[in-house]
């Protein structure tokens, strides 16, 4: 989609559009934020999902209603499980910030966990080399790297850098649902080498087996690859909060205009 204009100093873009959940399930959606002082988002809630938070420049500054607090560079993702309920606030650095955030659906048993916040660096994730590649892991697998969920439904997040020329292919888990967005360059992605470039999405083939997804570089690419389990649960989004039905999404309204949001049934 297009950007719009949320402010003076904000511009924004849907990378994921909501609505056809069954078909993008565990995700909800993805925004692209462009935003700078006095733009941001002061304290909102959230209940019944977690966000995925990928900063690509500038810097962002978190906190929440347990105190916990903490500032995101380039390259820095946070993973914040909203869960039973969380009040929080992202407020970009005096230069601004561009971001994105993916929207990932919790499954009904785990709605109502507690909310917590996982932050992980850039120079701190593990790195996949091999000649003309670098992939960067943050959650999930490649290879010998294995690095724990920051979130609580599992999640695959890897930034893939390839120089031009170069082909990679990055293994699915059977079951998984991936998309793929590109941050820049020019090349193919999967069997089917489905031309991309800046900003394309591609929605892989779900992997009902053990699967390769193979890139190629045409120029120096870099893709960001989420991949998850699909939640086969109905879905009722209503602003702030993902539940199952929509007399939980009114229970999630009447909690938060009572003061109760944040606290555990």
């Amino acid at each position: 989609m297009p950007r719009q204009a949320g402010g003076p100093t904000h511009h924004n873009r849907l990378v994921v559009v909501p609505g056809d959940f069954a078909a993008q399930s565990p995700f909800l959606l993805m925004a692209e934020d462009w935003f700078a002082p006095p733009s941001g988002f002061p304290t909102h809630p959230h209940r019944g999902m977690e966000t995925v938070t990928f900063v690509l420049e500038g810097g962002l500054h978190h906190k929440d209603h347990t105190g916990a607090h903490g500032d995101l560079g380039p390259g820095d993702v946070q993973f914040m499980t909203a869960g039973n309920g969380v009040l929080h606030s992202e407020m970009p650095a005096a230069g601004g910030v561009h971001s994105l955030q993916l929207w990932l659906n919790l499954p009904a048993a785990k709605k109502r966990t507690p909310a917590r916040y996982v932050e992980r660096r850039g120079a701190e994730a593990p790195v996949h080399r091999a000649p003309g590649v670098e992939a960067r892991v943050y959650a999930g697998r490649l290879g010998e790297i294995a690095v724990p969920h920051g979130t609580t439904w599992p999640l695959t997040l890897i930034d893939l850098r390839l120089d031009a020329g170069t082909a990679f292919e990055v293994p699915l888990q059977a079951g998984d649902r991936a998309f793929i967005y590109v941050v820049s360059g020019a090349g193919t992605v999967g069997a089917e080498q489905t031309p991309v470039g800046p900003e394309s999405v591609v929605w892989p083939v779900r992997a009902e087996a053990p699967a390769i997804l193979p890139f190629a570089a045409h120029d120096p690419l870099r893709v960001l690859l989420f991949a998850s389990p699909p939640i086969d649960e109905p879905v009722v989004a209503r602003g702030p909060f993902v539940m199952n039905t929509q007399a939980e999404v009114d229970r999630a309204y009447a909690d938060y205009r009572a003061g109760r949001l944040t606290e555990l049934a």
